[in-house]
């Protein structure tokens, strides 16, 4: 199971943004003016688009320089973070019961660079239920649909077994997401947690699409359903 983590298991509500502002001013000594549409797309992709559609262009050094902002912003920001952002309904549940199942090995894959997704998941607890060692982040590559053979990849090394793509489910809140898993080859799971519709979701081609994760027994359900699909 990978999952991603904005609007599938957390909401920052408006303070990923403010710290997106405070870090873009520190690493370029300008205003951000406009920040790139964000929703799931990498953070490699995000941080060049903003940076060009801000008069910056988009090297290498300007690059790692708001990378490295960004990963302080969330560092010193983790009280606001914790006070204003918060965990989705039914997202700790969720993962605690599907860490439970021996047959389940849960990572993330989310466009986030790895150690805001780590801040980010200490911050709302839920580090504990997920290895993200066999995880793939927005720091990895730009394209979404590359992150899920990394993070296969990083499974098979670090476990010593084959995750196939019929024994691969992807989870999150976005088409971008559906469409990852699809030229991917893995099984999908929508959960309109996000700015789509439970139709946005199906339309994209998910094999299935939860409202959200606040039933416990009809999330589950659903997820195993499909990953049970031959």
């Amino acid at each position: 199971m990978l999952w991603d983590i904005d609007h599938t298991l957390i909401e920052t509500r408006g303070v990923g943004f403010a710290i997106y502002q405070r870090a873009f001013r520190a690493s370029t000594g300008h205003p951000l003016q406009q920040l790139a549409q964000v929703a799931g797309r990498t953070e490699l992709d995000i941080m060049r688009e903003t940076l060009r559609i801000n008069g910056i262009e988009p090297t290498s050094e300007a690059v790692t320089s708001l990378a490295r902002a960004l990963t302080q912003g969330y560092d010193e920001a983790r009280n606001e973070l914790a006070s204003t952002g918060r965990a989705l309904p039914g997202a700790a549940r969720t993962l605690s019961l599907l860490a439970d199942q021996p047959t389940v090995h849960q990572g993330v894959l989310t466009g986030n660079l790895e150690d805001v997704a780590r801040i980010k998941l200490d911050v709302f607890d839920l580090t504990k239920y997920l290895d993200l060692h066999t995880s793939a982040y927005g720091n990895d590559h730009t394209e979404r649909a590359d992150l899920v053979k990394i993070a296969q990849e990083r499974a098979r090394t670090r476990l010593n077994a084959t995750f196939s793509n019929s024994h691969t489910v992807l989870l999150g809140d976005t088409p971008n997401d559906i469409h990852a898993a699809i030229s991917a080859g893995v099984r999908s799971i929508g959960v309109a947690t996000g700015k789509s519709s439970v139709e946005d979701l199906k339309h994209a081609g998910a094999h299935g699409v939860l409202p959200d994760l606040g039933n416990l027994a009809t999330a589950t359900e659903l997820i195993f359903a499909v990953a049970d699909q031959s």
